[in-house]
């Protein structure tokens, strides 16, 4: 099989020798081997690991992303941030408590924006209603 994993700036990886991949969605871990099913996914944050045909291990850690596996012989990951790596201790310490603490970030930020939102809502009908009532 071949493997892509692409971010928004970059081919991280690009290798045509893949005997077997494993990678996580929120269903769980799942494996891809040659002339897999067409299949799409949305992949959580974690690590992707595959073995090269001649048994090479390799690992890339994803935050988050989309898989999808074409003609059984063809795996593509889109991502926005990969980390690839030959030990997945590595990975697994470093690169993933980044992405987690990013995406933290993040989810805080997006509760803050909704919170605003709101507010602006709640003035906003507070000046068309100024006694509470219902709309004419």
């Amino acid at each position: 099989m071949r493997l892509r994993i692409l971010t928004p700036l970059a081919v991280v990886v690009d290798d045509d020798d893949i005997a077997a991949l494993r990678a996580e969605d929120a269903t769980g871990s799942f494996g891809i081997l040659p002339r897999h099913a067409d299949f799409v996914t949305a992949l959580t944050i974690g690590v992707v690991g595959w073995r090269h045909l001649d048994g090479r291990h390799r690992f890339c850690a994803v935050r988050g992303g989309i898989l999808s596996v074409t003609g059984g012989k063809a795996v593509d990951i889109a991502t926005r941030e990969a980390v690839p790596g030959d030990s997945l201790a590595t990975l697994d310490q470093v690169v993933l408590a980044r992405f987690r603490a990013a995406f933290e970030e993040e989810r805080q930020q997006h509760v803050e924006s909704t919170r605003l939102h709101l507010n602006a809502i709640r003035q906003i009908m507070s000046r068309l209603h100024p006694d509470g009532g219902l709309l004419p």
